[in-house]
């Protein structure tokens, strides 16, 4: 067993796109950073010119996108590969339900916000990744994790170790680093699943995203990517995504038609075919520091995506870690404890509000009581004519 230990100023453990980003902005800004991935956990390459469709897909905001174009990030992803959106539709309850519309010209922007692949976003990430100084990447698995007053040092499964002034657990939703920081955490469970699939539509869809509330069968989003093609992310009860994994497509495209037929078209699978479902939950944690540790995306957080923000809120704290650490004084390190506490206090409005959002959001839609479903569509049918308040609801959606 070796017993390296390898000194650097910030330790990240997982490598999502969260992860990377924050690497990619730790060494660039001219910190010593090293990257702890597993074994086997790169990413697979987009192939510029493939008909293959990733299903994974997300809708990233303006903090995303100046991010991303700070890390030279955003000019190296396939841009035949990313679509704009120009607009939001959303409809409640049933078909005839209240309605509420959002547009980039009404929010005074070219963009709402970008739909990229998953495998798109990797990709770029990796090609800065390899060019990037200051940035070592090791693999492995983390074992142990020890704090010392001047630093933590994260144990690997082979013996060696990374001794750092801060750790960052980047390591999603069920985060081995938050755990081994013994943070606890509000946990539920929406029993529900987010199935995602692609198709080709018949009519153009001009950019615009379409989101369907139907009480006992969730949440149906299609989302537009390059050409005539939509995204779906389906957010269905277990049952109903059981189902939808176990039919064919062309029964999937059979259900979504009576919400889409009218404004899509008909929609044929996007070949090669391909469905996926992901688990739904709520994950609270009880801090987003520790001694010596910050965490950041999922780890920090995980809410229902249907404001597609999950990802966004990720970005988000990396970009505020960044300026905490950027404008810290000169006699504290990376891990001080004060730096800790002001990143924290940074990320907690926008945090709490985007769980508490989503969280009753998913609540209110899912009941079928008449009175609530009256309400709620009163509602939306009622904000859609308050351009005041929508636009700062537009605004927030977009980080502005």
């Amino acid at each position: 067993m070796s017993a390296q230990v390898r000194d650097c100023d910030i330790c990240i453990v997982g490598n999502g796109a969260v992860g990377k980003a924050a690497a990619l902005g730790f060494a660039q800004a001219g910190l010593r950073v090293s990257l702890l991935c597993a074994p086997g956990s790169g990413s697979s390459a987009v192939i510029p010119g493939s008909a293959e469709w990733d299903v994974r897909v997300y809708a990233l905001n303006h903090v995303a996108h100046d991010l991303l174009s700070s890390l030279k990030v955003w000019d190296a992803l396939d841009q035949a590969r990313v679509a704009p959106v120009s607009a939001m539709q959303v409809q409640g309850g049933g078909i005839d339900a209240g309605k509420l519309g959002f547009d980039a010209y009404g929010a005074h922007v070219n963009e709402l916000a970008w739909i990229i692949e998953d495998k798109n976003l990797s990709q770029a990430l990796d090609t800065a990744l390899r060019f990037a100084q200051n940035l070592t990447l090791v693999s492995g698995r983390a074992q142990a994790l020890s704090v010392q007053p001047d630093a933590a040092q994260v144990v690997l499964d082979d013996g060696s170790s990374i001794r750092a002034s801060l750790v960052i657990g980047a390591d999603g939703a069920q985060s081995w680093v938050r755990g081994a920081c013994d943070i606890g955490l509000d946990y539920r469970s929406y029993n529900q699943q987010g199935v995602v699939s692609n198709f080709e539509c018949a009519k153009p869809h001009h950019g615009v995203a379409h989101q369907w509330f139907v009480q006992e069968q969730g949440i149906i989003a299609l989302l537009p990517l390059p050409g005539n093609r939509v995204s779906l992310v389906w957010s269905a009860p277990d049952a109903l995504a059981e189902t939808l994994l176990r039919e064919p497509l062309s029964a999937l495209v059979e259900r979504l038609m009576p919400y889409c037929g009218e404004v899509l078209g008909a929609l044929q699978p996007v070949l090669p075919e391909a469905i996926k479902a992901f688990p739904l939950r709520l994950i609270r944690p009880h801090s987003m520091i520790a001694e010596r540790v910050a965490l950041v995306g999922d780890a920090a957080h995980a809410v229902h995506p249907l404001a597609g923000h999950g990802m966004n809120l990720g970005f988000a704290d990396v970009v505020d870690l960044l300026k905490v650490i950027k404008e810290k004084e000169a006699h504290r390190d990376c891990g001080d404890a004060r730096l800790l506490g002001r990143y924290q206090r940074a990320r907690k409005e926008e945090v709490m509000l985007m769980l508490a959002t989503t969280d009753g959001l998913a609540r209110l839609f899912a009941s079928d009581l008449t009175p609530l479903r009256t309400i709620r569509d009163l509602g939306l049918n009622l904000l859609d004519r308050l351009p005041v308040i929508k636009n700062k609801l537009i605004a927030h959606a977009m980080g502005k």
